[in-house]
């Protein structure tokens, strides 16, 4: 008993040797956090891409517009009401201009704009493009402007980033990220159909329209116009008009012409590879004519729409048409070859086709007509 006793005392002196002999830091880990990392979190730690957005939305915000427009309707007891639209515009120069959609101010009786100091604004309507549902509105400032610089939409690329500033549902101010997903892409819209459109991802939701689509530089490329989804709901495929097409109309109203976009009057889809063989056409593709409009320059020019229909896959194709291998002297490789190439032009400007036709290439020269513009 007694040796037993005395080994207990040992091992207790041991133990208390041990844990007063061993190094500070040991007991330091052990009684510490059981996480890692910093305890304060650091602005420094932002990645480039997150400070490039947080840069982008600082220099930006102030410039997009809320706008606001009252439409007088008439309801089923022949009472007519005040009913609210919202969307969505952004500054373009110190005099108060402001682009937007022409679906945001149609049929109004009373455009307001409120920016985001909350100063409010009754603006007039200067002129709309309802080919490209764009228009220009005036508010005369009480302070001087900030306004955003409008890049080139002819160099956007696909994956490149985007950012999307605009009022959803009313939010003011709402900043969303995406990348561009497609190029040239047609929409139909509720009165016309929207031609060589910027697909995005960015959250584009009821209210945006109007507002800016940026690239990484700030600089305007496109004009946030509709989405695809449910009920309105965003599903992350939004659409905006190219910003070189609302150029041309700037162009035309500073100039002071009646300016209207110039038309071509043809619907076209294009084919190339495989599909295009099977058609007994050139393997290096281009814009098949499926359409000509009554009276439009196309049918001037006597280009020719498809003689018969087939389907190929789950694909119904008109053939027999003309295909469009070139235009201005530059091969036709993309789907909006069409719309990029008139974007730049004026009515009654003329364009140099290569049209691949009855098994031979020919040339075309097309004078482009006029969509005439509404001008206030």
């Amino acid at each position: 008993m007694k040796l037993r006793t005395v080994f207990i005392t040992l091992a207790l002196v041991a133990g208390f040797v041990y844990w007063t002999t061993i190094p500070n830091s040991f007991l330091h880990r052990a009684t510490g956090p059981l996480w890692s990392g910093p305890t304060v979190a650091h602005s420094a730690g932002l990645g480039s891409d997150e400070q490039n957005n947080i840069d982008i939305y600082k220099s930006s915000k102030d410039s997009v517009a809320y706008i606001t427009s009252t439409v007088l309707q008439r309801t089923f007891f022949f009472d007519v009401v005040p009913t609210r639209a919202l969307g969505s515009g952004f500054v373009i120069n110190a005099d108060g201009q402001i682009l937007t959609n022409n679906h945001v101010i149609s049929g109004s009786s009373k455009v307001e704009v409120t920016l985001p100091d909350q100063s409010r604004y009754t603006a007039k309507v200067l002129v709309r493009d309802t080919a490209d549902d764009l228009a220009l509105i005036q508010i005369e400032p009480k302070k001087k402007l900030s306004f955003f610089h409008l890049g080139d939409s002819d160099s956007v690329q696909v994956g490149q980033k985007v950012l999307a500033i605009g009022n959803p549902f009313g939010f003011a101010g709402t900043l969303t990220v995406g990348v561009v997903s497609s190029l040239g892409r047609d929409i139909q819209s509720e009165n016309n159909k929207l031609e060589g459109m910027i697909q995005t991802d960015a959250a584009i939701n009821e209210g945006n329209s109007g507002g800016p689509l940026l690239d990484s530089q700030g600089n305007v490329i496109g004009i946030n116009t509709a989405i695809y989804g449910p009920n309105g709901a965003n599903v992350g495929i939004g659409f905006a008009m190219p910003i070189n097409r609302a150029k041309a109309m700037l162009e035309g109203f500073r100039s002071g012409k009646n300016f209207g976009r110039p038309r071509l009057g043809i619907s076209t889809v294009y084919i190339a590879g495989d599909l295009a063989e099977e058609l007994k056409l050139p393997a290096s593709g281009g814009l098949l004519i499926q359409e000509v409009g009554v009276g439009s320059a196309a049918a001037t020019a006597g280009l020719r729409g498809y003689q018969s229909v087939v389907v190929i896959g789950n694909q119904r194709l008109g053939i027999g048409g003309d295909l469009i291998t070139s235009i201005d002297g530059k091969p036709v490789t993309e789907p909006d070859a069409v719309t990029r190439t008139i974007a730049r032009k004026h009515p009654g400007d003329v364009i140099d086709l290569k049209v691949f036709r009855g098994g031979r290439t020919v040339d075309v020269q097309v004078k482009l007509g006029e969509a005439p513009e509404e001008v206030f």
